[in-house]
């Protein structure tokens, strides 16, 4: 009766793999924006109306490797 040997499994692979991070971004900073993305102006066009609430949007070009 032999054992059977499993495979053994990289466990740093994951914590390795290279993750992107983004500012939020108000409305008043896409306003201003010199290079308006779609994400920024479908915020913009929403916090425009009366009794908007907003947190922010994630702005691709603050983007940065982690």
């Amino acid at each position: 009766m032999s054992k059977v040997k499993m495979a053994k499994r990289n466990k740093n692979a994951g914590s390795e793999r290279r993750q992107m991070e983004m500012k939020l971004v108000l409305s008043e900073t896409c306003a201003v924006c010199k290079t308006p993305c779609e994400r920024g102006l479908r915020y913009l066009d929403r916090m425009r109306r009366a009794g908007a609430a907003g947190k922010g949007v994630p702005c691709i070009l603050t983007r940065k490797w982690v």
